[in-house]
């Protein structure tokens, strides 16, 4: 078993808490533990973002670094006569990543553990078995005989469902598989930026989020960056790594290792090309890796960033990570490191005149 750091321990620390939108208590709490001691102020919307504050100079353009808080998870809607839980997806699922999958129920009398089950095959028609099984006709067992058994456990509607996984670490080290990378490796790396800019100098006030939300519609970005009134804005999260079998250059760039990903494009957001060549160019100069992408079929914070009040320039930087959107996905740890050293370098090139020259050029 590999040895824990003290990098690992944070991200064993932030993807093993349960948070799935509008359930991110855990997370925020998590998350604030380990970025506090770098900011001047933390702080909250009204939504339960988190806002940390580090002022670089007093009255130097506002700098925003957002990851956000909450994974992709279930929501319990109903327990049937026999203790059998209905649920509901909160997030994008594909419903072939599901079946007999461990998961976590966070009930108010503590955790229950459940698996996700369906009709067994043996007992479908041949036609039947050639379909996915659609998530409507799921459920999750945990072990009761009855409704009331199951309620007397603390379990009820509205109570969250997670992934149940354990961080690991793989032969090679550098590859590391959790649950929650999304959007988890975007609260390390903001956190991470505040580290770096402990007690150097930069040209402005830099805001590390944690945003709540963001995987049912962008929401606490919206609300926290209202609440910030940024100049310039990045969202920091995942994307799609296309280095595995059966996916092509065409569907997919990014490979493992080659460096963060700089969006140019994705369906909520066109990047915004003064602050995208200001980022390129600064990794150019400083021989960062970096890899570009385009995501036609999602979108990140960024999306709700950009359209704040009068228009925020904006720029997705994500990190390319293998199945996203289930129970564990996999990312390597140099593009994570490598993207942090990017954006605290972006940041200490990001005063008044650089700003107004993205802005106004």
């Amino acid at each position: 078993m590999v040895k824990l750091d003290e990098t690992l321990t944070m991200l064993k620390d932030l993807t093993d808490a349960k948070g799935i939108p509008g359930n991110e208590s855990e997370v925020r709490k998590v998350m604030k533990e380990y970025i506090a001691p770098f900011a001047d102020e933390v702080t909250s919307d009204g939504l339960g973002s988190l806002i940390a504050r580090k002022t670089g100079k007093e009255d130097g353009p506002k700098i925003v670094v957002t990851g956000h808080l909450d994974e992709v998870g279930f929501m319990i809607t109903q327990i049937d006569d026999k203790g059998f839980l209905r649920f509901q997806p909160v997030g994008g699922w594909w419903s072939q990543v599901m079946l007999a999958q461990r998961v976590t129920i966070v009930t108010r009398n503590g955790e229950v553990t459940g698996i996700i089950g369906s009709k067994p095959p043996h007992i479908l028609s041949a036609e039947a078995r050639k379909k996915p099984v659609e998530i409507k006709d799921m459920f999750i067992d945990i072990g009761a005989s009855s409704k009331e058994e199951a309620q007397s456990w603390g379990v009820r509607p509205g109570d969250m469902v997670v992934p149940y996984f354990e961080f690991t670490v793989m032969n090679n080290e550098k590859l590391l598989l959790a649950k929650a990378w999304d959007n988890r490796i975007g609260c390390a790396i903001a956190i991470d930026v505040l580290k770096q800019l402990d007690g150097s100098d930069h040209p402005n006030v830099v805001y590390g989020v944690g945003a709540v939300q963001e995987e049912i519609g962008l929401r606490g970005a919206k609300t926290s960056t209202f609440k910030i009134q940024p100049d310039i804005g990045f969202a920091v999260d995942v994307g799609i790594a296309g280095d595995t079998p059966g996916i092509s250059e065409r569907e997919a760039l990014s490979k493992m290792g080659k460096g963060p990903q700089i969006v140019i494009y994705d369906a909520s957001m066109v990047s915004h090309k003064g602050l995208r060549e200001l980022v390129t160019d600064t990794a150019d100069e400083l021989n960062i890796p970096y890899q570009y992408e385009s995501i036609p079929g999602g979108g990140t914070d960024a999306g709700s960033i950009h359209l704040t009040a009068n228009g925020v320039p904006a720029l997705a930087i994500t990190i390319a990570t293998r199945y996203i959107h289930s129970h564990a996905a996999m990312l390597h740890r140099d593009d994570y490191e490598n993207a942090v050293k990017l954006i605290v370098e972006v940041i200490k090139r990001l005063d008044r005149e650089t700003v107004d020259k993205i802005i106004y050029e």
